[in-house]
């Protein structure tokens, strides 16, 4: 069937809408796409730099980000006086672009290096982000994951890219103001209700266990889109604990190696947290986001912001599921579903 009917859900927290194709018969080649490899001339940098012998933290860039504001602020700042002009929403070079690298040699993708060495990695970014809230300069500390070169990688060494920014980014403002607004509304953090519900029904359930679920969102924006998100309520990733941390690498690891069946593709790995110099411990609950890189963005989703998903998630856990041998109602696949 060519298919084509679009079922337009609402992302109940942000109030943003996707477009779902729902009339469309799965095939698997439209999915499968391996990342690409990237190819480095000579020795990996980021085996020897910087020198360790274990998980290490490289600032790539400090001051990374100036705040330019609009074009016509930009443009007539320096006519004002030197230097950037705080009135006008510029500000001195601030933030960092930063890595967290595995030991040297470790090129395996995520989902299957040694669990030691994920679990570290996330503790890393845990304490490097408490000590940049703790230093009060930034807004927000972001790190990414991306695996293939399809979703932006310029390297095949297992790393996290951080980014301590001087603004909120739009998608995180959304997500305080939503999750407020619900809390006003139902009395209780979406996010909790959404690990309740989903382990409820199960229809888009990928995984569960004591401390986190994983599973695909309602209003999934990319194809094969999955959260992982910690039963316990906590705004902030920099207070995890290291039983949390373990908890939320396996569960990635777990997660990530059951896109082995689209041919291992590029993804990127996102953690959203509560913002840096913000309180929201009522409304806001950490969490990450796998958004395999699947597929070009079309026209309509450049013309109008509207994310355009080729698959439903309901059908995409399915499939993983399957794929894995494990049926959604089976009771375990590689750990307990409790």
């Amino acid at each position: 069937m060519a298919g084509g009917m679009f079922e337009l859900r609402r992302d109940e927290i942000t109030g943003w809408w996707v477009a779902i194709v729902v009339d469309r018969t799965y095939d698997r080649s439209r999915f499968a796409r391996p990342a690409e490899v990237i190819h480095q001339a000579g020795v990996c940098r980021n085996c020897g730099d910087p020198a360790g012998g274990g998980v290490r933290r490289w600032i790539v860039k400090p001051n990374a980000f100036s705040v330019a504001g609009t074009e016509r602020e930009a443009r007539e700042a320096p006519t004002i006086g030197s230097g950037r002009q705080p009135g006008l929403g510029l500000v001195a070079d601030l933030g960092s672009w930063g890595t967290i690298l595995a030991p040297p040699e470790e090129h395996r993708p995520f989902a299957h290096a040694p669990s030691g060495v994920v679990g570290e990695m996330l503790r890393v970014a845990r304490d490097t982000l408490a000590e940049s809230r703790d230093a009060g300069a930034t807004d927000y500390f972001q790190v990414v994951g991306n695996h293939g070169r399809q979703a932006g990688a310029f390297t095949n060494h297992l790393c996290f890219d951080t980014y301590d920014l001087p603004q909120i980014p739009h998608r995180i403002g959304e997500e305080l103001g939503g999750a407020a607004r619900y809390l006003i509304r139902e009395g209780s953090c979406p996010f909790c209700r959404l690990v309740r519900d989903e382990v409820t029904t199960r229809d888009r359930l990928v995984f569960e266990d004591a401390a986190s679920v994983a599973f695909a969102p309602f209003a999934s924006r990319s194809a094969f889109e999955i959260w992982v998100v910690p039963r316990h309520h906590e705004a902030d990733f920099g207070r995890a604990t290291d039983a949390q941390l373990t908890s939320a690498a396996e569960t990635l690891q777990k997660v990530l190696r059951l896109l082995d069946a689209l041919d291992g593709p590029a993804y990127n790995l996102v953690l959203h947290t509560a913002p840096l110099r913000e309180r929201v411990d009522e409304t806001y609950h950490w969490h990450w986001e796998i958004h395999p890189r699947l597929r070009e963005i079309g026209g309509l989703e450049l013309g109008t912001g509207l994310p355009v998903n080729p698959i439903s998630p309901e059908a995409a856990v399915e499939e993983l599921l399957t794929a894995a041998g494990i049926r959604p109602a089976t009771p375990d696949w590689d750990g307990p579903r409790r």
